[in-house]
């Protein structure tokens, strides 16, 4: 038996018996958090500027989360760490459940969503390390779409299942808050279980009980971190990261809101399940089909030619968000489609941004430095949305997104910034040699 083989799989669990569920198990917490909690405190009364601020809090998790990276890597195994933390998130999820009906609601729920935040960042650290340790690279490879399309599918269950679901209860029981409670009493008993399954099926890899001493991986650490910062053209990196998605970033705190919001306050007046048809599903299966054809076109062309193209793609469809809040359509089909063109271009643009992090993340420390990246992406998202729902109180809905249009110019700016600086032909496919 070679070593590779030993080390990866002296218990062997079928990939398909794992990747799923693991990858699902770790799209639902981010949706819970940065999504479902936006359109459960819209329906529960609460206003825009304080869902978007506070919300928007709750991104600092993954914004920091290469900070105690390191420590998932010192203490127990990544494995207890999947099994232990999707317990710990099923807990917070009947804790949102029970503290619902109470008077200060908004308070409580904030600070266990904290919790589940905080859990599910580190839940993502064992998940992405578990993946490598416990499969060869090339299953690694062959399994990368997998545990994407599984990310997604979590996606459309919480954003568009959910939400419907609830939509439901809410017209069954007359109950808000009953009927949130009982979609998150659902969401808790499914990590329970996932939480046992994964207990079961996920393999047992030798190199994942392998442990470094204290001192050596916290100065390893500091040393990646400094190398991160030292790299060529890392102003123009950090401004593309924290700029590329500015008007997105705020866009997304306040998209639902104005789904469900009253005609009268400026808003088109959606029920809650067809905002969980409209924007959680066909708008999240039409970012996933702009995603995989961003990822294609690139693979074709290279990303510096398809750059400027992609950040337009972006910013541009924007513009369906104008003539919606301007012209408060009546007709649900329009709607839906202004709604999926608009996340069609963010699904396509956004590959150029998960493209350029691999680029910038090459190198003997990628791991640690695409963690490093996917950290100022969360703060790129968190800072704009904070201000958003101040913002739109201000301007109102339709002077908002002419608002957020304008927002692309820091994004248009920092895409030129960065654009002679990536090698010709990056990310697209060579042809194999005769």
């Amino acid at each position: 038996m070679t070593k590779t083989s030993s080390a990866i799989t002296p218990t062997a669990s079928h990939p398909w018996r794992w990747i799923p569920s693991l990858y699902f198990g770790q799209g639902i917490p981010y949706v819970v958090v940065m999504l479902l909690s936006v359109v459960m405190y819209k329906r529960m009364g609460i206003s825009n500027t304080d869902i978007a601020l506070y919300t928007s809090w709750l991104y600092l998790p993954w914004v920091i989360k290469p900070l105690w990276a390191p420590f998932v890597d010192m203490f127990r195994t990544k494995r207890f760490w999947i099994v232990t933390l999707q317990l710990v998130i099923g807990a917070a999820l009947a804790l949102v459940a029970l503290t619902l009906p109470l008077d200060h609601f908004f308070q409580i729920t904030l600070a266990v969503f904290w919790l589940m935040a905080f859990s599910s960042a580190t839940h993502d650290i064992a998940a992405d390390g578990f993946y490598m340790l416990g499969l060869p690279e090339h299953q690694q490879a062959a399994f990368v779409g997998v545990r994407s399309t599984f990310y997604r599918i979590a996606m459309i269950a919480g954003q568009g299942g959910l939400v419907y679901l609830a939509g439901w209860f809410e017209q069954t029981t007359g109950s808000v808050s009953f009927a949130w409670s009982v979609v998150f009493f659902v969401l808790a008993g499914m990590f329970v279980a996932l939480s046992f399954c994964h207990r079961a099926v996920l393999p047992h890899p030798a190199a994942d009980s392998l442990r470094t001493s204290t001192e050596q991986p916290l100065r390893e650490f500091w040393r990646v971190f400094a190398e991160f910062l030292g790299k060529k053209h890392i102003l123009a990196t950090l401004a593309f990261l924290l700029f590329y998605r500015f008007g997105e970033a705020q866009l997304l705190k306040l998209a639902a809101p104005f789904l469900l919001d009253a005609p009268a306050q400026g808003g088109l007046g959606l029920s809650t399940q067809q905002v969980g048809i409209v924007y959680g599903t066909a708008g999240v299966a039409c970012l996933t089909l702009g995603g995989i054809l961003g990822g294609l076109a690139i693979s074709r062309f290279g990303l510096k030619r398809l750059l400027w193209p992609m950040a337009l793609a972006l910013n541009v469809p924007h513009l369906v968000y104008v003539y919606l809040a301007f012209g408060l359509p009546t007709n649900i089909w329009l709607i839906g489609c202004a709604v999926a063109v608009e996340q069609l271009g963010y699904g396509f643009g956004f590959a150029a941004y998960l493209l350029y992090m691999i680029l910038v993340s090459d190198g003997p420390h990628k791991t640690a430095h695409y963690a490093l990246c996917t950290g100022f992406m969360a703060l790129g998202m968190m800072l704009p949305g904070m201000l958003s729902g101040y913002l739109q109180s201000v301007l109102g809905y339709p002077h908002f997104f002419v608002w957020i249009c304008l927002a692309a110019l820091p994004a248009l700016a920092a895409t030129a910034w960065v654009w002679g600086h990536i090698p010709p032909g990056f990310g697209a496919r060579r042809e194999a040699p005769v």
